[in-house]
């Protein structure tokens, strides 16, 4: 079972500043505890906002290209990390240690999803197809 921990961006990932190595010494004891558990599948953080867009869709009409940055930082995603593990509670376990993002150890959080396995879809031609595609699971 995958699950994917997205760390919420705040005010100061937003404006671009640097995590203090603090904290970059309890993200990286983390990941190499999972890492060495044998759980963790990818883990990044991501550059603010402002270097990204967004693509908007609208019924039967043409895609939209929307420049970044974007206004509220309780819907943007500063980070992530995705795990392998056996069972929610296991997930649920190694969530609980995530480390405090936030820059200042201030407010932050952090969203788990559990991600859909092909598996989940049943049997048909196209999921087929995506069986055939390198990286999917």
């Amino acid at each position: 079972m995958r699950f994917m921990i997205l760390v919420k961006a705040t005010k100061d990932s937003e404006a671009g500043a640097m995590p203090p190595e603090s904290l970059l010494a309890e993200m990286a004891q983390y990941h190499e505890e999972l890492a060495r558990a044998g759980v963790l599948v990818d883990a990044s953080g991501l550059q603010r906002s402002a270097k990204g867009w967004r693509i908007q869709y609208s019924k039967g009409g043409p895609r939209s290209f929307v420049d970044g940055p974007f206004a509220e930082t309780k819907e943007l995603v500063a980070g992530y990390t995705v795990i392998n593990v056996k069972s929610r509670d296991e997930a649920i376990e190694w969530t609980r240690r995530f480390p405090n993002p936030a820059i200042d150890g201030g407010e932050a959080g952090i969203e788990v999803r559990q991600c859909f396995e092909l598996e989940d879809f049943g049997d048909s031609k196209q999921i087929e197809r995506f069986r055939k595609i390198p990286g999917n699971k």
